[in-house]
């Protein structure tokens, strides 16, 4: 039997773009890549808006509807997938999630 999920319910963020490409394949010497690391749209969001667009962390929070501590820990989570697919070959997926983008009744889920 599964316990209920502890603390509160990830929330949804406010997203402005949904990238052109969803999946980035390594070309790997030993052949074919070994893992994969998914990263959600709203994880994808969140270094686009700080690491491209150099926003402060309580900016790019503001817009995406949610506290700077949760922007910070989805970056980080963000962060560590990015770094352990390059460090390791893996492919990178990027999908899903829980956001809706801004200026259209899109859903994601």
């Amino acid at each position: 039997m599964h316990s209920p999920p502890r603390g509160r319910r990830r929330g949804r963020r406010w997203i402005d773009w949904v990238p052109p490409a969803d999946l980035y394949y390594p070309r790997v010497a030993s052949g074919a890549p070994t893992g994969m690391a998914r990263l959600s749209i709203e994880e994808m969001e969140a270094l686009r808006l700080v690491d491209l667009l150099g926003l402060p962390h309580e900016e790019a929070a503001a817009m995406m509807g949610v506290s700077r501590k949760t922007l910070w820990r989805d970056l980080v989570v963000a962060r560590r997938k990015l770094v352990e697919a390059l460090i390791n070959g893996w492919v990178i997926q990027i999908s899903g999630g829980d956001y809706l983008m801004r200026g259209s009744e899109e859903k994601g889920k």
